[in-house]
């Protein structure tokens, strides 16, 4: 075994400062030793290093060759032996490490942003890994793969086994219309003024959790739409700009302001949409901290 290897943390932190100061009573008083032990310990790192590090000859102490270099090396690490102690105990407190965290598209305008401001100004330490844009099935597979450790979706009706959720809100579906449509400035609007118009709408089947909802909502007014699926919400938005159709989006989405567009109420009885936050089982602390910021975002539309 090389001799560095049996040299102990608090002889090479008692050598950074005794060798700052050249001084062994001053060392001493910021080290809260007595001189004594002080230099009991110099001689123990000398004997374990094999050489001389201070040159006691005159008044003032004076590093040796082997001092300047082991100056630099043990202020190197235990300066990193106090970063570690630091990040480890921030992140044992969840307040540091990596939390990955995945939005689905009608979430993505609304809640990433505020989420992201939150933790930079609550959990600074937390690295945040933001995925949105994303629709609720590839964010179940995200959660199971271990690829993510937060989503935040819209449910479908059947969860897979090992993911927990906990509903956030519940939010009303509301009308985006083109600009120059004659219910665009309305103070609401029933689907039967909307017949007629291709429905914009997020994928069919497995894909999506959105579409089946609309549809329904449509059906149970008595109609049949046509529609035009496309992959993300701020697509199916500047799709309705273009004029290419309509669409029904949860309120949040209102957050994504584009020139060309209206969001309109529906009237009657709100056809509301839940939103949740889905992880598994025994998140990190750190991933706890940030599903509650989460959670309080969403609290506040």
């Amino acid at each position: 075994m090389h001799k560095l290897s049996r040299v102990e943390l608090r002889h090479l932190r008692s050598f950074v400062v005794l060798a700052e100061e050249r001084h062994f009573g001053r060392a001493a008083a910021r080290l809260h030793i007595a001189q004594p032990a002080l230099s009991q310990q110099l001689r123990q790192l000398e004997r374990e290093v094999g050489a001389a590090l201070m040159d006691r000859s005159t008044r003032r102490v004076e590093l040796t060759e082997a001092g300047r270099l082991l100056q630099q090396r043990a202020g190197e690490i235990v300066a990193s032996v106090d970063r570690t102690s630091t990040d480890l105990a921030l992140m044992a407190a969840g307040r540091a490490g990596l939390v990955r965290v995945g939005f689905v598209g009608t979430a993505t305008y609304d809640v990433l942003p505020r989420v992201a401001l939150r933790v930079r100004n609550e959990l600074p330490d937390v690295e945040l890994e933001l995925h949105g844009e994303l629709l609720g099935p590839a964010l179940l597979e995200g959660l199971l793969a271990g690829d993510l450790d937060i989503a935040v979706l819209r449910p479908g009706p059947v969860l897979p086994e090992g993911v927990e959720v906990v509903e956030l809100r519940t939010e009303p579906l509301v009308a985006v219309l083109p600009a120059d449509h004659p219910m665009a400035g309305a103070a609401d609007v029933s689907l039967t003024d909307l017949a007629g118009a291709p429905v914009i709408t997020h994928p069919s089947g497995r894909r999506s959790t959105m579409q089946p909802l609309v549809l329904d909502t449509f059906r149970r007014a008595g109609l049949d739409p046509e529609i035009v699926e496309v992959g993300e919400t701020g697509t199916l938005v500047v799709f309705v700009a273009a004029g290419i159709g309509i669409g029904l989006v949860p309120a949040s989405v209102r957050a994504l302001r584009l020139d060309g567009v209206a969001y309109v109420p529906l009237a009657g009885a709100p056809v509301d949409v839940p939103l949740v936050l889905a992880h598994r089982p025994e998140p990190s602390v750190a991933a706890g901290r940030v599903a509650a910021l989460v959670a309080a975002v969403c609290a506040r539309p």
